[in-house]
C-alpha cells in the first residue's frame, strides 16, 4: 500500500510537471516550424490543459482499466466546474465574460449531450471515439472562426512570451523530455490508483473519478488559484469550460479507439448526470448574475458544496 501511494504521489508530481514542458516544448516546435501563434494557441496548448489526462486515460485504457478513464474524464469536468470554480469564487469574484454566454457555453452544453448519448448503450467503441473526435474537429473549427474573427488573445502573455522566446532545439528537447515523463507518470499514477483500488475493492471508475481526476486537475486549480490572488482570474471560466470540451472531446474517446470498453452503469446514471447538471448549472448561475457581472462568494460555496457532497456520496456507496 505504501509502494503504491507513493506511485500515485510521484505521478501526479511528475504528471504536472511534465504536462507543462510538453505543451511549452509542442507549442515552441510548431512556432518555430511556421504555425500561426492563433492555431498553436487553439489546439496544442488548449488542447495541452488536457494532456494529463489524456496520457493517464490510455495508460489506463492499455492496462485494461478503461472505467477508470472514463471516471477521469467525467470526474475532471466535475471537478473543474465544482472545484476549481468554487474555490476560486471563494478567493474572489470572478468576472463573467459575456461572450461566453452566446458561444462557449451552449457548445459545451451541446458537446456534455453527445458525450452522454455515446455512453447511452453502456460501452465506448470505436464508433462512439469517431463520433467525438469529429465532433472535436468541428469544434476547434468553429472556435477558431470565432477567434480570428473577434481577435481575441488565446494564449497568456507570459506563456505567449515563453514560446515565442523558446530556441527550437531547446524546444524539442522540452518536447521529448515531457513526452517520455508523461508516459512514465501516467503508468505510476495508474499502477498506484488500480493497486489501491483492488486493495480496497473499489472499482476502478470510483478512482478514477477520485484520487485520479482531482490530481489531473490540479494545474488548472492551482493556475486559477494564482490568477485570483493576483486578481487576473477573469478567464477561469472559459478555461474551465474549454477544458471540459477537450476532456469529453479528447479523453473519453480513447477508451473506445483502444478497445471495446464496456461502461459501468453508475458512470452514466450517476457520474454523468452530475456532470450534466453541475455543466446546466454553470449556465443558469451565469444568468442570474448576468447584471452583476461577476460569480461572488455564494456561488463558491454552493459549487464547493456541491463538490464536497458528491465525494461523500461516492465514498458512502463505495463502503456500502
Amino acid at each position: 500500500m505504501l509502494t503504491a501511494t507513493a506511485a500515485i504521489i510521484a505521478g501526479l508530481i511528475l504528471l504536472v510537471w511534465s504536462a507543462d514542458k510538453f505543451v511549452i516544448g509542442a507549442a515552441a516546435t510548431a512556432r518555430r516550424l511556421g504555425m500561426s501563434p492563433l492555431l498553436v494557441g487553439l489546439t496544442i496548448v488548449a488542447m495541452g490543459t488536457s494532456a494529463p489526462e489524456m496520457f493517464v486515460s490510455a495508460m489506463a485504457s492499455l492496462e485494461g482499466a478503461g472505467n477508470l478513464a472514463i471516471g477521469n474524464a467525467l470526474g475532471s469536468n466535475i471537478t473543474n466546474i465544482a472545484l476549481v470554480l468554487g474555490v476560486t469564487a471563494l478567493i474572489s469574484p470572478i468576472p463573467l465574460q459575456k461572450k461566453l454566454l452566446k458561444k462557449e457555453l451552449p457548445l459545451l452544453i451541446l458537446i456534455s449531450i453527445i458525450g452522454g448519448l455515446t455512453l447511452m448503450d453502456l460501452e465506448l467503441n470505436l464508433t462512439d471515439a469517431i463520433i467525438l473526435l469529429t465532433a472535436m474537429a468541428v469544434s476547434l473549427y468553429l472556435m477558431f472562426l470565432n477567434t480570428r474573427e473577434s481577435g481575441a488573445q488565446i494564449v497568456e502573455e507570459d506563456e505567449a512570451e515563453e514560446i515565442e522566446s523558446t530556441p527550437l532545439k531547446k524546444a524539442m528537447l522540452e518536447l521529448i523530455i515531457g513526452l517520455v515523463v508523461l508516459m512514465i507518470s501516467s503508468k505510476l499514477l495508474v499502477w498506484g490508483a488500480t493497486d489501491i483500488a483492488r486493495a480496497y475493492g473499489v472499482s476502478d471508475l470510483v478512482i478514477g473519478l477520485t484520487i485520479v481526476a482531482i490530481g489531473t486537475s490540479l494545474p488548472e486549480l492551482a493556475a486559477s488559484v494564482a490568477s485570483a490572488l493576483k486578481g487576473h482570474h477573469d478567464i477561469a471560466i472559459g478555461n474551465v469550460i474549454g477544458s471540459n470540451m477537450f476532456n469529453l472531446l479528447t479523453v473519453m474517446p480513447i477508451p473506445g479507439l483502444l478497445a471495446v470498453t464496456r461502461v459501468e452503469p453508475e458512470a452514466l446514471y450517476r457520474d454523468y448526470s452530475v456532470m450534466m447538471v453541475l455543466t446546466i448549472a454553470l449556465l443558469a448561475l451565469f444568468l442570474i448574475n448576468y447584471r452583476k457581472g461577476s460569480l461572488g462568494r455564494i456561488t463558491g460555496l454552493l459549487l464547493t458544496g456541491s463538490f464536497a457532497a458528491y465525494m461523500i456520496s461516492l465514498y458512502l456507496m463505495a463502503t456500502r
